[in-house]
């Protein structure tokens, strides 16, 4: 039995000969031929990637590689043992940083939307009416609530006085003929007339589900007679000019006209987002005849005009945590004026509608599975559980991940670096841009992944200090607010200035990750679960569905869990307000979700402070948290 074998390398020519079951890696380092491979043969960051052209070799397996990549003969030189003569090609950097950025991909959920019966609270009703004449001078809104019982079995109808001073107008403008938006739920009462339109109305039925995001607003127009999304649209919340999170928009509020003036900014931003809609589907904001919106609780509070002062004083109460339910022109807000605004249910004063929808939209409130589900965004809400059971938590996380407190940070939009590897000998990197173009900025991804590599490759300690004696590479620099790397030179940015990462950035980021994860540490110790009892990490919001796991964990933002535990699940909040607007069945099942999650107020846990400051360090004060990066973080 042969128990040597020849191992060639291509393009390079070189070759050596091993003892059967060498390590790939070993066997290029015998040959001369150079692979890098920063994790420390952990097989989880993909560098060491070469293929197998000729030959056989054991223990590959690999659940980072793709079955197409596996297919293909690529294999992690890290891991990957001889079992005969071999010929193996090693990737040149640019096809490295390719193949890498695939496998980051490969981890990468779509968002998911649950599915519920299509029920919608408003619906659309063709009605064709006798005209009135002597012998029948039934009055005009009793004339369509009697042929909407006999045609639809709509009973008890109401209507607003504003609508009911236009009806009889707007009856004889139709011809009798006319399409009725109809509020079939009501909250319980009778059904409640909206809208009229002259005409057989071809197009459904129209609703908007709104996230209102501390930074960013999404809306979503949805057809509501067939649940399809038509166009998604965001837009930085107005509101940032009084203070980039929510302790600072309360401060601002309690200021002389303070609510109002955020109130109207919200709303303005919503409002441009209506006409944005309108005008991409050519339709008048008028036609929206539905709104649900799911933001966090001080959001929530602000769009409908309540006082949050509370929310940050002890013992930290909000007004209410089931709003009301408003009408448009109540608010200000664009669409049908007599049309319904719902506010999803929040849970606590830090844990708000955002949540309740992302418990929703993710199925989490139906899982066997313990659970931990994570909404990173400026505020970072965490709720653990399962079907049976629920607690919930939050931890101001900041906006560094979305691109506000970070000198280069931008939104995950066209231009924003979102993934990037470093060369650990020449320190040179190799970005991914959204949309590939030249870079404008990094977006929250893109700082995770930055950090994670300049770990790695020594350019800044567990401290998140720049390592000023890496030589005189050019990247590592003084800049205005101390040391800093350099990302990409002005020259190819498309900005006409250098992209950084300073030492103030890093701190900003450390501080955000830490207080994720010392929220996570520490519910799990108040019920004394450890983190290898965890089944699944379902990561929400729309920044999480960019996150590299192998990255995440390397800095100490996620758990170190194996990788096929975590899902991510897009804009959570969003999903759960378009079930709510879709389906009154979930729209009950949000409310009762609230109810049954408990809230856990980490302020007065003496013991946060204690994990917030453990989880400081680049990836944490105790690395045995950490094994895979416990070599590398020194």
């Amino acid at each position: 039995m042969k128990n040597k074998f020849k191992v060639d390398f291509l393009p390079s020519k070189k070759g050596t000969v091993v003892p059967q079951g060498t390590v790939i890696l070993d066997a290029a380092a015998k040959a001369g031929v150079i692979i890098d491979a920063p994790c420390g043969r952990q097989g989880r960051c993909g560098r060491c990637l070469v293929k197998v052209e000729k030959g056989r070799v054991i223990d590959y397996e690999s659940p980072y590689l793709s079955a197409k990549q596996l297919q293909q003969g690529w294999i992690l030189s890290c891991i990957a043992k001889v079992a005969s003569d071999l010929v193996i090609h090693v990737p040149s950097k640019k096809e490295q940083a390719r193949l890498v950025s695939e496998i980051a991909t490969t981890r990468k959920a779509v968002a998911t939307r649950l599915l519920w019966p299509l029920s919608p609270a408003v619906r659309h009703f063709f009605i064709e009416l006798s005209p009135p004449s002597l012998s029948d001078n039934t009055a005009d809104f009793d004339r369509l609530k009697s042929a909407l019982s006999i045609k639809y079995g709509i009973e008890n109808l109401t209507v607003s006085l504003p609508l009911m001073q236009k009806i009889s107008q707007d009856l004889r403008k139709a011809h009798w003929q006319l399409t009725v938006a109809i509020d079939t739920q009501n909250q319980g009462k009778a059904a409640r007339l909206i809208n009229i339109y002259p005409g057989h109305r071809k197009r459904g039925a129209l609703g908007v589900a709104i996230d209102i995001g501390t930074t960013n607003i999404v809306a979503d127009l949805v057809d509501l007679s067939s649940g399809h999304s038509l166009n998604r649209v965001s837009a930085l919340n107005r509101q940032s000019t009084c203070g980039e999170d929510v302790i600072s928009r309360i401060i601002y509020s309690e200021r002389k006209g303070g609510v109002k003036r955020l109130n109207r900014l919200v709303i303005q931003t919503i409002n441009d987002l209506l006409d944005t809609l309108s005008a991409k589907n050519k339709i008048q904001a008028t036609e929206i005849d539905q709104m649900v919106v799911a933001g966090n609780t001080t959001m929530t509070h602000l769009f409908l005009s309540l006082p949050p002062t509370y929310i940050r004083q002890e013992p930290y109460l909000c007004t209410t945590t089931q709003f009301p339910v408003v009408t448009a022109t109540e608010l200000g807000v664009k669409i049908n004026p007599h049309a319904s605004i719902y506010c999803l249910p929040a849970i606590a004063a830090y844990v708000g509608g955002d949540i309740s929808a992302g418990v929703l939209s993710s199925g989490l409130f139906k899982s066997n599975k313990l659970s931990l589900f994570l909404d990173i965004g400026t505020n970072g809400e965490i709720v653990l559980g399962n079907s049976e059971w629920m607690i919930a938590c939050a931890c101001s996380a900041g906006p560094a991940f979305e691109g506000a407190g970070v000198s280069c940070g931008m939104p995950a939009n066209i231009g924003a670096i979102e993934d990037i590897i470093i060369d650990s000998h020449t320190l040179e990197p190799t970005f991914k841009v959204l949309g590939d173009i030249p870079p404008l900025g990094i977006c929250g991804s893109g700082m995770i992944s930055a950090l994670a590599e300049m770990l790695v490759t020594g350019i800044v300690d567990k401290a998140g200090h720049i390592n000023r004696g890496t030589g005189d590479n050019p990247r590592i620099r003084i800049g205005e607010h101390g040391g800093e790397y350099v990302l990409c030179w002005s020259a190819d940015s498309g900005t006409a200035e250098d992209i950084t990462l300073s030492e103030i950035d890093i701190n900003n980021l450390i501080r955000t990750k830490a207080a994720i994860y010392a929220g996570i540490t520490v519910m799990l110790k108040r019920l004394g679960i450890p983190i290898s009892e965890i089944e699944q990490v379902l990561i929400g919001g729309a920044f999480g569905q960019h996150i590299n796991i192998e990255r995440a964990i390397k800095i100490g933002l996620l758990p170190n869990l194996p990788w096929k535990k975590f899902q991510f699940l897009g804009n959570t909040s969003l999903s759960g307000a378009y079930n709510v607007l879709l389906s009154t069945k979930a729209q009950q099942k949000a409310k009762s979700i609230a109810r049954k999650i408990t809230y856990l107020e980490l302020i007065t846990d003496n013991t946060f402070m204690n994990e917030l400051t453990a989880a400081s360090f680049l990836p944490h004060t105790d690395s045995s948290n950490f094994p895979p990066i416990k070599t590398l973080a020194g």
